[in-house]
């Protein structure tokens, strides 16, 4: 796989219904391949990756009509909280580092946490909610996949009674 940046000043062809429905979104294992083979390449992201004690670093590193793909760094105690993906379907893999994923299972299950160290890969649907976070003593690099790619991202606090929707975000705050 070819890495092709994304400039700082990306140019857009606007989406018509025509093209946005010719196109089918990837699938989760696609996106799964995707991260997995670009986590083997450190040589075309890893000068990339800068470390930020405010917030998680990311960067885009691909972007196509079908998917895009970006670079995360995480230091200890950053985490995204509870959110989707409006509704693409996604992975991710950590390519250094180890963290953790916070979901919910069915109803006997309850809230599942899973380890997620370097060289692991997930893979998600679009109606996926996650909270990511590095619980490890050293900083974690991630790349994550989306198709489409994200248009917005809900935010939701874990309550007693489940998950409650607490803020949108769209491709400005990002």
């Amino acid at each position: 796989m070819s890495l092709d940046l994304v400039s700082e000043t990306p140019t857009h062809t606007p989406e018509t219904p025509t093209t946005a429905r010719a196109r089918a979104p990837l699938t989760p294992n696609s996106l799964r391949s995707i991260v997995r083979e670009l986590a083997e390449q450190p040589e075309q992201w890893i000068h990339l990756v800068r470390l930020s004690t405010e917030e998680r670093w990311y960067q885009r590193l691909v972007t196509g009509e079908d998917h895009e793909v970006w670079l995360i760094s995480w230091l200890p105690g950053q985490s995204t909280g509870f959110h989707d993906h409006g509704g693409s379907r996604g992975a991710f893999t950590v390519a250094l580092g180890e963290l953790e994923e916070l979901s919910l299972g069915g109803p006997d299950q309850g809230l599942l946490i899973r380890r997620v160290p370097a060289g692991t890969a997930r893979a998600f649907g679009p109606d996926y909610v996650h909270d990511v976070r590095n619980t490890a003593s050293g900083p974690a690099v991630t790349l994550h996949a989306y198709s489409p790619p994200l248009s917005s991202m809900a935010h939701y606090d874990l309550r007693a009674g489940g998950l409650v929707r607490t803020s949108e975000e769209g491709p400005e705050q990002w």
